[in-house]
């Protein structure tokens, strides 16, 4: 579509209202705001969705693998080295993981709390980049003996820090004449970790993984077997293959089956987000409808003159198609810029906030994630902004048309 610069100065004389006009001015700036609040808005709720989701699985990944295996029942892996072995040579796996996890009962004189012992041997720790990084003041250095790493936030609820000891109570105990004995052991705190994530941070213990052993009476042996893969693509294909050589007594899973629930619930969650987000820009858009139509009956005359001046219907309707489609574009110009500015910097924005107000804006209790994460999908951005795009360019097709249809002489006379 071609625009004369006829038709391009009358459109611009046309945004900037009289005082007379001033009402259908107003009605024009709620349009254009209402355009890039929607569209700045559907950014960042939409970037916040994709980042809670990718850092969300970034974590889980980088603290469990790809693929786990379990023992069946209480049966535990007694030839959990060979397996190991096995399984490593596999195609497509990068590591592999032997670990003990055991539910105890932790106790420090003060408090008492439920928590998750994984034993783990130094090594394999340190070949994962997550959890090394989360480790505090290099305490894998000393993650030996009778020396367990805490979660920094159960060490925070019990009163514990590095040097201080905590009993571990297992209900798993020895089975004597007088019925189970509960097994009951004080390990030094070597240090405490930080991995971002509620439930680790404030729930589990790591301990060496013969330590382990003999806290939980094993005998050599190992309860989970953890598998990180080099591409996470060929996930079905690579879990097939060690279903096929394990033992049929073991129960094989993936990440995908262990946090489903969870991740299905942010797939809908975000769905259900973009649609109702979405109707923010239509209600904008149906300010731009309102407001050119009041444009149209208040220029009448203005389009009576053009039209007995020789302008024809086409160019009346380009001129008010002009003015709604600058509207749009403008507005989701303007989104869009909020948009990525806010996502950017979306982690001080929120400490910002959450200092004015002095309330808690993101609970790590109930989002599992300490901060809050933002990530821009190029692709979604484009169809946000060609979408509110093309809804205000369709928005302005009926005004535009009314505006072309106008009979000069009726218009005139009734002026």
């Amino acid at each position: 579509m071609i625009f004369s610069h006829f038709e391009r100065f009358v459109a611009c004389r046309y945004l900037r209202a009289k005082r007379k006009e001033g009402f259908i001015s107003v009605i024009t700036a709620f349009a254009f705001t209402g355009i890039a609040l929607g569209v700045a808005t559907l950014i960042i709720v939409m970037s916040v969705m994709n980042g809670f989701r990718a850092e969300l699985l970034a974590r889980i990944l980088g603290i469990n693998g790809h693929i786990g295996i379990v023992s069946a029942g209480s049966t535990p892996f007694n030839n959990y080295k060979t397996a190991v072995e096995e399984i490593a040579e596999f195609d497509n796996v990068q590591n592999v993981f032997p670990m003990i996890e055991k539910q105890i009962l932790a106790s420090s004189g003060r408090a008492a709390e439920g928590a998750m012992v994984r034993g783990m041997q130094k090594e394999d720790i340190l070949a994962k980049k997550t959890l090394i990084n989360g480790m505090q003041n290099n305490c894998i250095n000393e993650f030996e003996g009778n020396n367990v790493i805490v979660g920094y936030r159960l060490a925070l609820k019990m009163g514990l820090i590095p040097g201080d000891e905590i009993t571990l109570i297992s209900p798993n105990g020895k089975i004597t004449a007088f019925g189970t004995v509960p097994r009951m052991k004080s390990y030094k705190i070597a240090g405490t970790f930080d991995f971002g994530m509620f439930e680790y941070d404030s729930n589990y213990i790591f301990m060496p993984l013969e330590t382990a052993q003999t806290f939980f009476g094993l005998n050599n042996a190992v309860t989970n077997i953890d598998i990180t893969l080099n591409d996470e693509t060929k996930l079905k294909e690579t879990r097939m293959m060690i279903e096929q050589n394990i033992d049929p007594a073991a129960y094989v899973f993936d990440w995908r089956q262990s946090n489903s629930a969870f991740f299905n619930a942010i797939d809908v969650e975000r769905n259900v987000m973009f649609l109702i987000l979405t109707l923010i820009i239509l209600v904008a858009v149906f300010n731009i409808i309102t407001g050119l139509i009041m444009l149209v009956k208040d220029k009448s005359r203005d389009i009576a003159v053009l039209r007995t001046m020789g302008a024809s219907r086409g160019s009346v309707m380009r001129i008010f198609f002009m003015d709604g489609a600058f509207i749009g574009f403008i507005g989701t110009l303007i989104g869009l810029i909020l948009g990525i500015l806010f996502c950017e910097n979306i982690e001080n924005i929120r400490q910002f906030l959450q200092h004015l107000s002095g309330q808690e804006l993101f609970s790590a209790e109930i989002y599992f994630l300490s901060k809050l994460p933002a990530k821009i999908d190029t692709t979604e951005v484009c169809v946000i902004v060609l979408t509110s795009i093309l809804l205000s360019f369709l928005a302005t097709l009926y005004p535009a048309y009314r505006a072309a249809k106008t009979d000069p002489a009726e218009a005139l006379r009734y002026e």
